[in-house]
């Protein structure tokens, strides 16, 4: 069973860091490029009914996303957001790689408040995305908790040097 659990552990994390590294690269991307760029690629997709129904429920909430994101200040949050976010998730992948004892805690507390916000900001925004996230996220501090326990454990049995 443990051994079962440090496996579905190394593929959480794993799975954590690259969606770490795909919020860094959305972040730089949505520097790069202009937000008519993506307003516009998101008007062709619910004008050319790629969505289904261009008066559905996702197409108007794509388009909604849209017009939001035209506002320069949505533009910045979603920049800083992604960077933020995937810059703290790869540095708690690594440091839990390497079985760093310390970052266990952190790495629950941090998840944790991502969790709280993200709940926070789905309500705020009616965002389809973020439950789904923050679902993973509990998920992962679970896991997290768990390795923690048992590495913990094994310290305890094993002598000192």
């Amino acid at each position: 069973m443990a051994d079962r659990t440090e496996k579905l552990f190394r593929v959480a994390i794993a799975l954590k860091g690259i969606d770490g590294a795909a919020q860094v690269l959305g972040a730089l991307l949505l520097v790069i490029v202009p937000s008519s760029a993506i307003t516009g690629l998101a008007h062709a997709v619910i004008t050319r009914d790629l969505l289904g129904d261009p008066s559905s429920v996702l197409a108007r909430h794509l388009q909604t996303a849209a017009e939001n994101f035209a506002d320069g200040s949505t533009k910045t949050f979603a920049v800083v957001y992604l960077l933020a976010h995937g810059l703290i998730k790869l540095g708690l992948v690594i440091a839990l790689g390497r079985k760093i004892v310390r970052a266990y805690p952190v790495a629950a507390v941090v998840l944790g408040a991502f969790v709280v916000y993200e709940v926070i900001r789905a309500v705020h925004t009616h965002s389809i995305a973020l439950p789904f996230f923050a679902a993973l996220d509990l998920v992962i501090i679970v896991l997290v908790l768990r390795e923690y326990r048992e590495l913990r454990a094994q310290r305890r049995a094993s002598p000192p040097n």
